[in-house]
């Protein structure tokens, strides 16, 4: 409850609804919104079969952070295969607390947790030069998010480049699989998702096109040097694997949208396996150059990237908290709103917001406040500290559901719980 939950609460109910073998439907974001209508991403319902023995959104944050570490193996494997086993573990370690994947830890579960390791066996498999392995790898990202058919094509051309000389039947197949990822999305853009939803594709006007391209220049200038800098000290700019990162950048930067441009959230996740992987194929080629300077520089670099994450991960990123006393207590705040939430039965349809969110989503109907349209709730749960919702919050349920009577049953910690009389 000290989190934002709306994401955490949306995949709970998609997973949820799996895991009961019904459709995907997400009650937050519209009363029977299927999810796959918002963002293309059949591949969670993998989670279904240990979310039925685990129900919670705990489960969902293990199961995101087990793909994030797994993702670890490819890239360590492939570093320490090329570079040695100092600085391929070196290297490993790095990706491990890179900030991109700590951002995303923090910030409730996405289905991009999917892509991490994915992209990390696809890329190890493609150093290795196993050109078949690395396409089999890429091709379930197009069941993760709509946008990465765009990224499985990048991967493919990077596949089909690397394959070019020595193996031309696999570098027509990689070619191939580029154009058809490319159709795929496109699909899935203009057909799948409309099909599930009822106005299509809702994140269009996410792109600005009445907005200038330049807009935000400073804040993406930021984001991409944090990309590239600590990562890889600039070197991963050397290898074309660093191809592979382009969609996700670009879609991000084109966006009007000015919460895709910075390091915050989840967005940079699946950055970091590329640029870990592009900086061990840049090694590779660096350490045979003829400039002594750039082959020093080079060998340098895993220490150099090792020594930045451990800095970032005590002073700035997520895990400087495991060392304070209060990351593992629960706070007096928590039990008390956790206690009035006990108060709603199982089964009930409740309309809330962030804070209550995730405490109810495995149990309960829940709806977002103010976004139930139509459907008349019999409980609303909602965090009024600041008064947002009036002196007396029966009031404003009443505008929510004019004709509809509630009554405060309870508080805690400026949380209220209202039932339908």
């Amino acid at each position: 409850m000290e989190w934002a939950s709306w994401d955490l609460g949306i995949f709970e109910q998609a997973i949820r609804a799996y895991a009961h073998l019904n459709a995907p439907v997400a009650d937050l974001k519209g009363p029977g919104a299927n999810i796959l209508g918002d963002h293309f991403s059949p591949i969670i319902a993998l989670i279904a079969p240990v979310y039925r023995i685990f129900p919670g959104p705990v489960t969902l944050l293990v199961v995101q952070a087990a793909l994030f570490a797994l993702a670890a193996v490819p890239v360590t494997r492939a570093a320490v295969r090329i570079l040695g086993h100092a600085r391929g573990v070196a290297v490993g370690v790095a990706y491990g607390l890179s900030w991109g994947i700590q951002r995303a830890v923090e910030f409730d579960f996405h289905e991009i947790a999917f892509a991490v390791p994915l992209i990390a066996f696809a890329l190890e498999a493609l150093l290795a030069r196993r050109w078949r392995a690395a396409l089999l790898w890429g091709l379930p990202l197009v069941l993760v998010k709509e946008d990465l058919g765009f990224t499985l094509a990048a991967l493919a051309v990077v596949i089909a480049w690397r394959a070019r000389s020595a193996d031309r039947r696999a570098a027509w197949t990689a070619l191939g699989v580029a154009v058809g990822a490319v159709v795929f999305a496109v699909l899935v853009f203009t057909v799948f998702i409309p099909a599930f939803a009822t106005a299509g594709y809702g994140y269009w006007d996410k792109l600005d096109g009445s907005g200038s391209p330049l807009a935000g220049t400073g804040t993406k200038l930021t984001t991409l040097t944090w990309v590239l800098l600590p990562t890889s000290g600039l070197l991963a700019l050397r290898s074309p694997l660093l191809l592979v990162a382009v969609p996700t950048l670009g879609w991000r930067f084109l966006s009007g949208d000015d919460h895709y441009w910075s390091t915050d959230w989840h967005y940079s996740a699946v950055l970091m396996p590329v640029v870990a992987l592009a900086l061990v194929d840049a090694i590779d080629t660096a350490r045979r150059s003829r400039r002594p300077r750039l082959r020093a520089y080079a060998l340098q670099m895993p220490t150099a990237v090792l020594a930045a994450a451990l800095a970032l991960s005590a002073t700035a990123m997520p895990t400087a908290k495991l060392v304070e006393a209060r990351t593992y207590e629960k706070p007096a705040r928590v039990t008390a709103i956790e206690g009035l939430l006990d108060r709603i039965p199982d089964g009930a349809t409740v309309e809330a917001d962030t804070t209550a969110l995730t405490r109810l989503t495995s149990r309960c109907r829940v709806l977002w406040i103010g976004g139930s349209k139509g459907v008349v709730p019999e409980w609303i749960a909602l965090d009024n500290s600041s008064k947002w919702a009036g002196e007396d919050p029966t009031v404003y349920a009443g505008q929510l559901h004019p004709g509809e009577r509630y009554t405060l049953v309870g508080d805690a910690e400026g949380v209220v719980l209202l039932r339908r009389s």
